[in-house]
């Protein structure tokens, strides 16, 4: 992705954010030149990857594949003594016509909440025990506390205020309803670590390359300078 498309993909969905009057935290509107200068109190947002987070999955068409998203709190499994949150609050932005591929977790089990906007299809598969796609079994699951058993590759439908737990091991992707405009989605899950935790059906990456065509608006979670 070029730096200008970061850019106006972080402004569109801060643009979302503030319209629909959720207030971030102080260090969502930290600027690149204010981070060189952050010391090591600072530390918890660097080691969890708190904030702005752009993904297109290594694959290079953003506008297709891929959403914007901040990570507010967060864990950390690989360093439990010094952090001891068991739990992550992550935003996301995802516009009609854009799409987050299959994947399940191993360990995270998170609920998806539509916060606002247009309608959200998740669709749903179990896992075989190889990780591959279960195309027959059918899925057990919970709609804001009402137990559900769907057939497999159901989309699920989202409305405002509704939200589906995922499970670890439940194959899920996203989209939008088409004609019903961009999502604003929660997240309220166990610790997140994108690294290690994410087990994508198609071979693909997280973070996007970043061609510098202008300075950039935000830094993103993977960016931050090291402690001054």
């Amino acid at each position: 992705m070029k730096r200008s498309e970061v850019n106006a993909a972080l402004k569109e969905m801060e643009k979302m954010i503030n319209d629909y009057r959720f207030s971030l935290p102080p260090f969502c509107h930290f600027t690149p030149e204010e981070w060189q200068e952050k010391g090591h109190d600072y530390d918890e947002i660097r080691d969890n990857m708190l904030g702005w987070d752009i993904t297109d999955y290594g694959m290079g068409n953003f506008e297709k594949m891929g959403f914007s998203l901040i990570t507010i709190r967060n864990g950390n499994q690989q360093m439990k003594d010094k952090y001891k949150k068991t739990y992550a609050e992550k935003l996301l932005y995802i516009k009609e016509g854009q799409y987050a591929p299959m994947h399940f977790h191993w360990s995270k089990m998170e609920d998806i909440i539509n916060r606002g906007g247009g309608n959200l299809l998740i669709t749903v598969y179990n896992s075989t025990k190889d990780e591959d796609l279960d195309k027959e079994g059918e899925v057990h699951i919970h709609k804001d506390g009402r137990e559900m058993v769907v057939p497999a590759g159901t989309p699920v439908k989202l409305m405002p205020g509704e939200s589906i737990s995922i499970q670890p091991y439940l194959y899920h992707d996203f989209n939008v309803e088409k004609g019903t405009g961009a999502v604003l989605i929660g997240e309220v899950s166990q610790c997140n670590d994108d690294n290690t935790d994410n087990r994508f059906y198609e071979k693909m990456g997280r973070f996007p390359k970043i061609e510098e065509d202008e300075k950039p608006y935000r830094l993103l979670c993977n960016e931050y300078p090291p402690a001054k």
